[in-house]
């Protein structure tokens, strides 16, 4: 049995105030909005709550879908490493960037080159994408959909080549004698109509028309902060489950926009493998409890 844990989208804060050059860009629009709202409804108080809850829940890894940083100040590297270490060592947490970590040019680059460590494949490369790492039955296949974006877009790409690369990657591991549960990694919503255009993975149907080809056990994203589950179709029928977590640090009114993070058992079943999973996060009364099972098989 191996344990799973999910967490997404902690826009760790808080932030610094910026310099006058620095917000010449896209991110004078994401500072207006932080100072609006943005950093109440993101409470590190429940973030930390949260990350304790996880520790002590018992799991053997740990899989972040990006957006540690809000407008991609320098400042925000390191505190998006602190929050990472907090998380686990390298060898246990693995993160992939999402949309905010590329707010503008040199955004990525910068969160990167703190935290790649954190994004090293079995190959020894950080920063890399696709990337894999093997954890007991689990091979994780880590991809990048983050990419500078105009302002008041929030859209994502994966790119031919690292599409390709991720169905050589997905085929080669099907091919082993005992296949390893394959789970993939990406911010967006990796299917078509998974978010409004403006939000939308922009390959999402190249992306998901590559996944009918070639498989996976289970696809786990961030991105639109609300619990949800769909489907995409895998080879020879196959309903592959595609699954995104609130954010892990939202103090919202609604129950699904409250934060939360995903708890998954895997188990060798037969040839393959059983997929169960759970939510936990904050409730009402403001503590962190299990919120329910995940229903990751289609009716």
């Amino acid at each position: 049995m191996f344990r799973l844990a999910h967490l997404t989208d902690p826009h760790v804060g808080p932030l610094t105030r910026p310099r006058l050059r620095q917000l010449l860009s896209k991110r004078a629009t994401g500072y207006v909005n932080w100072q609006r709202g943005r950093k109440d409804a993101h409470d590190m108080e429940v973030l930390a709550a949260l990350v304790a809850d996880l520790r002590a829940q018992g799991h053997d890894h740990v899989a972040c879908t990006g957006d540690l940083c809000n407008i991609g100040l320098p400042s925000e590297w390191s505190t998006a490493k602190v929050f990472l270490e907090a998380l686990g060592a390298p060898d246990a947490v693995s993160f992939v960037p999402g949309n905010h970590d590329a707010y503008v040019r040199g955004s990525l680059e910068g969160l990167l080159h703190a935290c790649g460590a954190w994004t090293s494949g079995d190959d020894g490369l950080q920063g890399h994408f696709p990337y894999l790492r093997r954890r007991g039955p689990v091979a994780l296949v880590g991809l990048s959909s983050a990419i500078p974006t105009k302002p008041f877009a929030a859209t994502g790409r994966l790119g031919p080549a690292q599409i390709a690369a991720a169905e050589a990657l997905l085929v080669a591991l099907a091919a082993e004698p005992e296949p390893p549960c394959r789970v993939v990694m990406i911010h967006h919503p990796s299917h078509p109509g998974g978010t409004t255009p403006a939000r939308a993975l922009m390959d999402a149907g190249t992306f998901t028309a590559m996944i009918g080809r070639v498989g996976a056990e289970l696809i786990l994203h961030g991105h639109n902060h609300v619990r949800s589950v769909a489907f995409v179709p895998g080879p020879d029928g196959a309903a592959i489950p595609v699954v995104g977590a609130a954010s892990a640090s939202a103090r919202g009114d609604a129950r699904h926009h409250r934060a939360s993070y995903h708890l998954y058992t895997i188990t060798r079943d037969g040839t393959g493998y059983a997929v169960a999973g759970v939510e936990r996060g904050l409730t009402e009364t403001g503590n962190i409890a299990d919120l329910g099972p995940l229903k990751l098989t289609r009716s």
